[in-house]
């Protein structure tokens, strides 16, 4: 990666608000998965198989971080599908199987889009908010 780009991804991190760093990471995840499965259909074993690690990786820190005190409902479900594509991953990886990651993005794009969703809503009520905050009283 070049220098600069990896300048501006690490500014990017540390002064994105989490729900801006969730969906860099959902990024970051849906790239590899393209890689995997666009490697494995190749028969490119060694590219497919890095990118499911990383693939992996990030779906395993998503489900070790969901708080089940705060929204248990929610984390519930969320947990079964990170469950879901840890196995299909894991399944990818021993037999190079091109649609066990096809399962994976098909299962984990309505939560992406939906994650993208809530952290535009919540960037416009920010801006709402100091719109109003730095307009002058009497208007």
């Amino acid at each position: 990666m070049q220098p600069q780009i990896a300048r501006y991804q690490n500014v990017q991190i540390q002064t994105g608000s989490p729900g801006e760093i969730l969906v860099a990471l959902y990024d970051a995840l849906f790239r590899f998965l393209a890689v995997a499965r666009h490697s494995l259909q190749n028969k490119k074993i060694g590219p497919g198989a890095e990118a499911i690690s990383k693939a992996y990786a990030i779906v395993s820190e998503f489900y070790m971080t969901l708080d089940h005190t705060k929204y248990p409902e929610l984390c519930a479900n969320l947990e079964r599908i990170y469950d879901f594509a840890m196995t299909r991953l894991t399944h990818a990886n021993l037999k190079r199987d091109a649609k066990a990651v096809e399962d994976v993005i098909r299962v984990l794009t309505p939560v992406r889009e939906a994650f993208i969703a809530v952290v535009k809503q919540e960037a416009a009520a920010a801006a709402s908010a100091q719109a109003k905050a730095a307009a002058p009283a009497g208007r």
